[in-house]
């Protein structure tokens, strides 16, 4: 992208119209991070809370050396419960894993559920086995979106010894915790995971059945 097209953005994140703000966050998909991360800096703190989560979105997506330590602030120290959660979230994009600790410290200090759910869903992003007895634990929660997030979380780490944990969850009335169930399950490779898979692919819901059938062959490929 020419300097002139960055310049226009630029111009753009300036427009006291905060639709003109987010479209112009849009449009940096088709700028480097390099140059894209000291745009987006600049309606880091917007008054306008879609400017702002879109823009702390961005910086997990548009990946510098600054933003690890900018997403760490915002997941620790903002007040809004919503940038928090986008924080760890965008932490997850990153793929950093020294992001382990703050996002486990999130999960199990901070009082609001969907930083807990996006520090789970993320924990699962960085793929990182520590985070097994967390996610576990995660399957014991009040929180319906909580247990979700830790099925799939643990399909992400590979946690073959979670499967059992995690079978309890075939006839749950929530088909979505089916459908992360059986998505999951195509990571572990157990005899009970594929027998789980079976049954979840006579499922009423099709999604469900869909992503057990995509799973058994997933299993099927990597046996060959």
């Amino acid at each position: 992208m020419t300097k002139l097209n960055i310049q226009e953005i630029a111009t753009k994140l300036e427009s006291p119209n905060s639709k003109d703000r987010l479209l112009a966050l849009v449009s940096l998909r088709e700028v480097a991070a390099e140059d894209a991360v000291p745009l987006i800096k600049k309606v880091l703190y917007d008054e306008i809370l879609p400017v702002r989560s879109m823009a702390v979105f961005a910086l997990g997506v548009k990946q510098t050396a600054e933003c690890y330590p900018i997403l760490i602030e915002l997941l620790q120290n903002d007040a809004d419960y919503g940038i928090r959660a986008d924080a760890a979230g965008a932490l997850g994009y990153l793929k950093d894993i020294r992001a382990f600790e703050p996002l486990v410290r999130a999960f199990y200090e901070d009082d609001n559920w969907l930083v807990r759910f996006s520090a789970a869903v993320s924990l699962g992003n960085l793929e990182d086995k520590r985070a097994e007895e967390l996610l576990i634990g995660a399957l014991d929660s009040d929180e319906v979106i909580l247990q979700q997030a830790a099925i799939a979380a643990l399909g992400e780490i590979k946690a073959i010894d979670a499967a059992e944990s995690i079978l309890r969850f075939a006839n749950s009335e929530d088909w979505l915790i089916r459908q992360r169930l059986a998505e999951a399950l195509g990571n572990l490779n157990t005899e009970k995971s594929i027998s789980a898979l079976k049954f979840l692919a006579k499922d009423s819901h099709p999604q469900v059945k869909d992503a057990a059938r995509i799973s058994l062959e997933k299993l099927s490929k990597s046996q060959n």
